[in-house]
C-alpha cells in the first residue's frame, strides 16, 4: 500500500524559509515520479516541482523559481522542497505526489498523479 505523509508545514514571516518532507512507503522512488503541488482556496492544484521517475529530470514551476529547491533521496525514499523567500502569496496547503507511469512531460499536470499526501498548511504572514 502506498503512503505519503508530508511534514513540516506551519506559519513564518514573509521572508523566512520552511522545509517540507514528504516521506513515502510502498514506491521505489528510483523509478517514481514524485513532485510538489499546492492548492490555494478555491483554486485548482498547482506545480511547484518535482523529478522525473528516475530523477534526472528536475523542474521548478516559474513562480517558485530561484526561491524554492526540489530536492530526494532515493535510498530513504523521502522528496523535500525548500522554500526561501516566502511571500504571503506562496499561502497554501501544499501536497506531495507520485506516480510509477507519469512521463516527463506530464509532471506539471495533477490529474496524472496516482498517490497523494494528505497535504500540509503553509501560512506566510506579512
Amino acid at each position: 500500500q502506498v503512503q505519503l505523509v508530508e511534514a513540516g508545514g506551519g506559519l513564518v514571516q514573509a521572508g523566512g524559509s520552511l522545509r517540507l518532507s514528504c516521506a513515502a512507503s510502498g514506491l521505489r522512488f528510483s523509478t517514481t515520479a514524485t513532485a510538489w503541488f499546492r492548492q490555494f482556496p478555491g483554486k485548482e492544484r498547482e506545480y511547484v516541482g518535482g523529478f522525473s521517475r528516475t530523477g534526472g529530470y528536475v523542474s521548478h514551476a516559474d513562480s517558485v523559481k530561484g526561491r524554492f529547491t526540489v530536492s530526494r533521496d532515493n535510498a530513504k525514499s523521502i522528496m523535500f522542497l525548500q522554500m526561501d523567500s516566502l511571500k504571503p502569496e506562496d499561502t497554501a496547503v501544499y501536497f506531495c505526489a507520485a506516480d510509477r507511469r507519469i512521463i516527463t512531460s506530464s509532471l506539471r499536470q495533477a490529474a496524472q498523479y496516482d498517490y497523494w499526501g494528505q497535504g500540509t498548511q503553509v501560512t506566510v504572514s506579512s
